[in-house]
């Protein structure tokens, strides 16, 4: 079992990478949204209930991934370098994994704002998105939490040995798939 994690800011192109990799490869994509519209006709994503269904239902699917026979499977998520707690998050969600003996790769994805404001419109983006489909607010949110926290490592921070960091500015997803499937073997 292979567990790919794609991190990096919000429409930097982690769920498009994902669903370009699961094509060129026998890994299934779980992108961080899945659990998120799950809930948010119930709980918003920020609320105590919101945040702890989205949490449970991912660590339910971790712990069974884990277990299974799959090749493996890839998951996005948006990770505050400057809040230990995401750290943590990182770590505990690894270690699923790597106690079951599977193999864990962190994939941090890096691009511009004005492409990342660019991606956030695109179809695909909204299609697999509802809650990103108000555009003023979505881009309002990334700014903010842009201000806010830093989205990016800097150099020699992810000290994981199955890492690699790639600004896909110019780079489409497709590009972007090959150069992690051929970085890791996948």
């Amino acid at each position: 079992m292979k567990f790919i994690i794609i991190v990096g800011p919000q429409a930097v192109g982690k769920m498009t990478v994902g669903h370009e990799l699961e094509k060129v490869t026998d890994l299934k994509l779980f992108h961080n949204h899945l659990t998120i519209e799950l809930v948010h006709p119930f709980f918003d994503y920020g609320t105590e209930a919101g945040n702890r269904l989205v949490k449970l239902f991912r660590r339910e699917m971790f712990e069974e991934f884990a277990k299974s026979d799959l090749y493996g499977v890839i998951f996005t998520f948006v990770w505050r370098f400057d809040m230990q707690v995401d750290w943590k998050y990182v770590e505990e969600t690894s270690a699923i994994f790597e106690s079951r003996g599977n193999e864990v790769y962190i994939v941090e994805l890096q691009a511009d704002m004005e492409e990342r404001l660019e991606r956030n419109k695109s179809p695909h983006r909204l299609e697999h998105k509802a809650t990103k489909r108000n555009i003023e607010w979505s881009e309002a949110h990334m700014k903010d939490v842009a201000d806010k926290f830093r989205l990016n490592s800097v150099e020699g921070e992810v000290k994981k040995e199955n890492y690699i960091k790639i600004n896909n500015t110019n780079l489409s997803a497709e590009e972007t798939a090959k150069v992690i499937q051929e970085r890791f073997g996948l």
